[in-house]
């Protein structure tokens, strides 16, 4: 088992006028050869979007592309007809196949004044050159504190809220009062992200937006310190397995 721990200040970020973004791993100009992915995650972007701003129409290829909002609501728009509004609570997947082009703004007309706050996770798919889709499910009914629930999923060991087109990737959460504990599930590669409050796991104190990566990693029990919430991922294998 290996351990190392990012802090939420050591990230590279990206900002604009209307955007700020703090990138886990390698991405667009932040370039470091030796931070490109963990498992199979290769991007953790944490954003957040000013109000009436947000990603205008882009292409991506051969990507699975989970958005978790923190705080506001996001609107979805793709070539191939899909169209939501994402927010706290709500399970949503792109798949990007063969090709796709899409929108992502904060410009929902219940929430455009405040800015919108998430995290966009991208994962290899097992198989390029899938159909693309879009799925969402709203879970929030599920996320009662205390308890880890499976957010997406490929592995057919588990009954997730949304489907991803990789069998050896899980991504779960957890929202916790101080003092409750979860432990987290055994796999080759795990991804634990902090996006709000104190925890605490393997003797290290966990602020919001700091993250643990971890090899041969599982069964560890992750206690809270203040009112918290976990993003969980679980792999079984690295990039070109």
């Amino acid at each position: 088992m290996s351990t190392s721990i990012l802090r939420s200040t050591d990230r590279a970020r990206t900002t604009t006028g209307w955007l700020d973004s703090a990138h886990s791993f390698s991405f667009g100009d932040h370039y470091d050869p030796a931070n490109t992915h963990h498992g199979v995650l290769l991007v953790q972007n944490e954003d957040v979007i000013s109000p009436g701003e947000g990603f205008d129409t882009h292409p991506h290829a051969d990507t699975e592309i989970v958005t978790w909002v923190l705080s506001g609501s996001l609107v979805h728009q793709d070539s191939e007809g899909h169209s939501g509004v994402i927010y706290p609570g709500l399970a949503q997947r792109m798949s990007a196949g063969t090709g796709i082009l899409h929108s992502e703004r904060n410009d929902d007309a219940e929430s455009a004044d405040e800015p919108v706050h998430l995290i966009q996770m991208w994962v290899m798919p097992d198989e390029y050159g899938i159909t693309p889709g879009y799925e969402q499910l709203d879970i929030s009914g599920e996320l009662r504190p205390g308890r880890l629930v499976t957010v997406a999923s490929g592995s057919p060991r588990h009954d997730s809220a949304i489907r991803i087109a990789n069998r050896g990737a899980t991504l779960s959460a957890a929202r916790l009062t101080p003092g409750q504990t979860v432990a987290v599930p055994s796999s080759r590669f795990t991804h634990l992200f902090v996006t709000r409050g104190t925890a605490q796991v393997e003797g290290e104190t966990l602020e919001a937006s700091d993250a643990l990566r971890a090899t041969d990693f599982g069964g560890t029990v992750v206690r809270a310190a203040t009112d918290c919430e976990l993003l969980v991922w679980s792999m079984d294998a690295r990039l070109g397995e």
